[in-house]
């Protein structure tokens, strides 16, 4: 996610950080030439003359707009509603932390390093170790090391086998859960509530599952890529006899608002990769770790991601 102030004035024009620019710049490239070749031969293709007009153009362009413009919109529902499940995981997970240092009753205090005796510290470490369970499943990726940082040994070597760690994770909860409940050290009323935020953690990271593996329909998306194409590339036929040399630099605006809209939906469409515009799953798990850790007590915490060239993974 780029986090930046707004530059001033005419900088915004040579931002290429952030922008969708290196993923539509080859095909703009190509639209500008076609369009030049255009402008240079007037339009005719050896003896024929290409007559088109700004008519059709006009007709098309409008609903074009329209679909990408409701295509970007849901495609940015479905990146802000990424957002707000782990706005939720962040929230859920605090409370956690609260719930199992005050309603679970052990008669030593809590201890950050006693995680293997203390069921308290056991589950907030397994929390954080479900954040980037969620984490690495939504982005495909594998790191066993943080994984074991943040469990047992025993526990770890049971959810490196399981295809859903993250699940795996909360299940180990639900068990500490009810021994703590058969071992008379939480009431069953108190309880209730633990396990309400448990369920809350699990939908929301099932809600994030859906997010990943429920792309928009190819199809809609194929019919407003070729449209857009056909559309930029012969837009320079229905322009050169209105617009002269004019007819490249108008062109290129068109085109570049046109497939920009495209690739931006592309982009944001997948809310949890690693594009520049991604959400920055890293930064919310490294947020969780220092609010949870410091809700135990500990001193030593790592220290906030900071932005790398103006960008936060």
């Amino acid at each position: 996610m780029i986090v930046r102030d707004r530059p001033p004035g005419l900088h915004l024009f040579w931002l290429l950080r952030g922008s969708v620019l290196h993923r539509i710049r080859t095909t703009l490239i190509l639209n500008t030439v076609l369009a030049t070749l255009v402008t240079l031969v007037h339009g005719n293709l050896f003896t024929i003359k290409i007559t088109l007009t700004a008519i059709p153009f006009t007709l098309i362009g409008l609903p074009l707009a329209i679909f990408l413009g409701f295509r970007n919109t849901t495609a940015y529902d479905r990146y802000w509603e990424g957002r707000k499940l782990w706005g939720e995981l962040v929230l859920r997970m605090r409370s956690l932390s609260r719930q199992c240092q005050t309603l679970i009753q052990l008669p030593e205090p809590v201890a950050g390093q006693t995680r293997d005796d203390d069921v308290r510290v056991r589950m907030v470490h397994r929390a954080i170790a479900f954040a980037h369970a969620l984490r690495l499943q939504l982005r495909g990726e594998k790191d066993d090391a943080v994984l074991q940082r943040w469990t047992t040994a025993a526990e770890f070597a049971r959810i490196r086998s399981t295809t859903n760690p993250a699940d795996a994770l909360m299940l180990a909860m639900g068990r500490d859960l009810g021994e703590c409940v058969r071992q008379g050290q939480i009431a069953p009323c108190l309880a209730a509530p633990i396990d309400q935020t448990l369920s809350a953690l699990t939908a929301a990271a099932a809600s994030c599952e859906r997010i990943k593996h429920t792309p928009i329909p190819f199809s809609y998306t194929l019919l407003l890529h070729r449209t857009a194409y056909m559309y930029c590339f012969l837009l320079p036929f229905g322009l050169v006899d209105t617009t002269g040399f004019m007819t490249p630099f108008v062109v290129v605006i068109v085109a570049y608002t046109f497939f920009g809209l495209d690739a931006l939906g592309d982009e944001i469409e997948e809310p949890f990769g690693m594009e520049t515009n991604d959400l920055p799953l890293d930064t919310l798990c490294r947020s969780i770790e220092i609010s949870l850790l410091e809700s135990l007590g500990e001193t030593e915490l790592p220290q906030p991601l900071q932005p790398v060239n103006f960008q936060l993974t």
